[in-house]
């Protein structure tokens, strides 16, 4: 009997022996495999430091080129961005990516506006004219050119041509004005987006010919 419980001491002792050693730091060594014997794949994040900026949609990019254009007859020049389209039309000039448009026309106005002439005559003019009109606000804003009247909205785009989706638009329409021509300078992008700082840019180059 004293051997019997002899021989099972020694068995649990060199038991616990071997347990000790196959948890001595065997985890950090050994890498785990699927049934199929293969090593899984390696974590991966969800962003690359050094991958290039993804604007979201209507965000024009802080890499952005601009080049001046100057109106057909003169009057005034300013800075747009490089590669949008251009369209013509009467005294109405636009630039246009995507959702995203800067459109300049001049008329003779014998007086300058106010935040007063915009409310009254300008505002109920885009009711009946722009899609979705829906009033932001009515102010006056000064820029490199001078004051200008600003007129915040939100519009309706037109329904692209491949999909025939409209998106709600963000606007911003300033008019300048001096010697009897007022400049509507009207950009506009996709409702959230963030151009602050282009529309800035485009809004301050503005200038009047000498």
């Amino acid at each position: 009997m004293r051997r019997v419980i002899s021989l099972g001491l020694a068995f649990t002792a060199c038991a616990t022996v071997l347990s000790a050693c196959g948890s001595s730091g065997g985890s950090a060594a050994h890498t785990p495999t699927s049934r199929s014997g293969a090593r899984p794949a390696a974590p991966t994040s969800g962003t690359r430091p050094n991958a290039p900026e993804v604007s979201p949609s209507g965000d024009i990019p802080d890499n952005q080129a601009f080049v001046k254009y100057t109106s057909a007859d003169g009057t005034y020049s300013l800075q747009v961005p490089e590669g949008w389209a251009r369209t013509d039309s009467g005294s109405a000039t636009t630039f246009t990516a995507h959702y995203n448009s800067i459109r300049i026309e001049a008329t003779k106005m014998p007086a300058a506006p106010t935040a007063a002439t915009a409310r009254s005559t300008d505002v109920p003019a885009l009711e009946r004219a722009v899609s979705g009109f829906a009033l932001g606000n009515v102010s006056s804003v000064t820029r490199t050119a001078g004051q200008a009247v600003l007129l915040t909205y939100r519009a309706a785009s037109v329904a692209d041509a491949v999909t025939g989706k409209s998106v709600v638009l963000d606007v911003e329409r300033y008019a300048f004005w001096r010697n009897g021509t007022e400049v509507a300078l009207t950009l506009s992008a996709p409702q959230g987006s963030d151009n602050v700082d282009p529309w800035k840019k485009v809004t301050n180059s503005f200038s009047w010919s000498a």
